[in-house]
Order: C-alpha cells, then sequence, then structure tokens
C-alpha cells in the first residue's frame, strides 16, 4: 500500500475564469496563488490547493497530461475546531443559499451549497472521518 499523507490538490473545471474568482476569493476568502488568463485560477485552502481550469485550456494542453471534465464535481471543506456555526452563518451572510444541511451518524454536521459553474460544495465539521 503507497503511504500518503492527504490529497494535496483538488481539480475543478469552470467556464469563466472570472466569476470563479469572485466566488472563490472574494466571497470566500480564499487566498488566489495562481492565475493565467484563459488557463486556471488557483487557491490556498489549508494545505491543500484548490485548481481551477477553463475545460478548453486543459483537454487540448500538451505540455502536461490532458485532463478536463463535465458535470457537477462535489468538494468537502473541513471547518477549523468550533467554527462550523460561524462558517454556516457567514455563508448565510454572503446571500449564498445552504441547499442542504445534514447530521451524520458519527453526530457530525455538514452544509451544502452550490459554487457559479453548479459544483457542489460542503463544509464538515472536524472529525467527521475519523
Amino acid at each position: 500500500m503507497l503511504q500518503l499523507t492527504q490529497i494535496k490538490e483538488t481539480c475543478i473545471y469552470v467556464k469563466n475564469l472570472r466569476k470563479t474568482m469572485q466566488f472563490y476569493q472574494d466571497m470566500l476568502g480564499f487566498e488566489m496563488i495562481s492565475y493565467v488568463k484563459e488557463s486556471h485560477i488557483f487557491f490556498k485552502v489549508g494545505t491543500s490547493v484548490l485548481l481551477c481550469f477553463l475545460n478548453k485550456s486543459t483537454r487540448f494542453q500538451e505540455h502536461l497530461p490532458k485532463h478536463y471534465g463535465y458535470g457537477k464535481l462535489h468538494l468537502a471543506f473541513e471547518a477549523p475546531e468550533d467554527e462550523f456555526d460561524n462558517l454556516l452563518a457567514q455563508v448565510k451572510d454572503l446571500e449564498i443559499e445552504i441547499t442542504h444541511q445534514h447530521t451524520w451518524d458519527n453526530g457530525k454536521r455538514s452544509f451544502y451549497f452550490d459554487d457559479p459553474d453548479g459544483h457542489s460544495l460542503e463544509i464538515v465539521e472536524p472529525g467527521m472521518w475519523d
């Protein structure tokens, strides 16, 4: 078995980098670490990286392996300890629609909302997978 420590980066495909920047950087406060017009925007999220590519830019690239996708993807972000309720209130204050709230069998809570491309984003309490 491979001994790995975490998923370091996650990739989603978007239609409009400006809208993606407005949502993830301006609304959610993610730190932008790379932006290339007509290609991608990358954000730092804790110790991980969220890669947001224009689908057309990676589908035909030749300097790295081709990759692209379509459809609604799901990402879950872990809230800092004791910050779940504050994050839920902050997202609501941003007038982002909460599409679902859930309490799991282990008692941990999560809530869901969509980004501008319709990807399903979830914020989970710490310990969700412990």
